[in-house]
């Protein structure tokens, strides 16, 4: 029994010389066909992850930018939910405020008492809705906290004049009549 099957056949006479070489050839040929497939079996399979990779990488880098947008959205929406809760009512007047919004001069109508809060810096003017809206100081610093561009810069009284032109002006009576 120390031979092949192929001997022990061809000596009991089942097989003969030519059929054994065929046999042979072809075994050999599935052999070498079988690594071919299998070299583009294992390339098509590295291919396939690949793509799977850079597919996840892709989508792991969609999903990001679209958390990003929802959580921007979100924001957005508490900023304006923000706003038109501490909107300040009824504050529209006949005395004009001018104020500097993105280069350009702008003005708001508003009460007297509300003109008086604007330039104390009590009340500030918010960007809402496509126009302007007034709210506390206090709900402009929690704003501020979350998106200064919001918010309007207003003027400062303290910065634009200093203490010797304050105390050089305050010689001088404005007439109470007088509007700017």
């Amino acid at each position: 029994m120390a031979g092949s099957l192929f001997d022990q056949l061809k000596k009991a006479g089942l097989v003969d010389e030519k059929k054994g070489k065929q046999l042979k050839k072809q075994q050999h040929q599935q052999l070498k066909q079988g690594k071919k497939h299998s070299d583009a079996a294992s390339e098509a399979a590295r291919l396939a992850a690949e793509a799977a990779r850079e597919k996840q990488a892709r989508d792991r880098e969609l999903n990001q930018a679209r958390q990003a947008q929802l959580a921007a959205k979100a924001e957005q929406a508490a900023l304006r939910q923000m706003i038109e809760a501490n909107a300040l009512a009824d504050w529209e007047g006949d005395v004009e405020y001018h104020f500097v919004d993105g280069g350009k001069i702008k003005k708001l109508l508003v009460t007297r008492p509300i003109h008086a809060q604007l330039a104390a810096g009590t009340l500030r003017i918010a960007r809402h809705a496509g126009g302007y809206t007034l709210i506390t100081a206090a709900t402009a610093e929690k704003i501020a906290q979350r998106d200064e561009g919001v918010l309007i810069q207003l003027a400062d009284a303290g910065e634009s004049i200093s203490s010797e032109d304050q105390a050089h002006y305050a010689r001088f009576e404005v007439p109470d009549d007088l509007m700017w």
